[in-house]
């Protein structure tokens, strides 16, 4: 889905660098680290990111966005409560993990 909507595989290697990269611009950046706010636990939006979303998004795009972040955040977590893995699908291709911070880790391994 993401490379037919022009994801690059150069794009896909800046992301766990996505502050400092080029590759994106500054509304892709926005839209980052509000995935990033969300996805910490617990999710703690700043008020100053969230303005700057409102600058940049309408009510409805913001609640797609919002919907998006949250769906995959739910998904990510339903499979890691179940051990389900990845399927192979993608096998040979470019797939970043994130960055995994001691608090992040589950399980009991942090």
């Amino acid at each position: 889905m993401g490379r037919k909507a022009g994801l690059t595989e150069t794009k896909l290697r800046a992301l766990a660098d996505f502050e400092a990269s080029s590759e994106f611009t500054a509304v892709e950046k926005l839209a980052i680290q509000y995935a990033v706010a969300m996805t910490v636990t617990p999710a703690e939006i700043p008020d100053e990111l969230f303005q700057a979303l409102e600058r940049q998004f309408n009510p409805a795009q913001l609640v797609e966005l919002t919907s998006a972040i949250a769906w995959e955040n739910y998904r990510a977590r339903f499979n890691h409560a179940f051990g389900i893995e990845a399927e192979g699908f993608s096998k040979g291709s470019f797939c970043p993990l994130p960055e995994r911070s001691i608090r992040g880790r589950g399980h009991g391994t942090g």
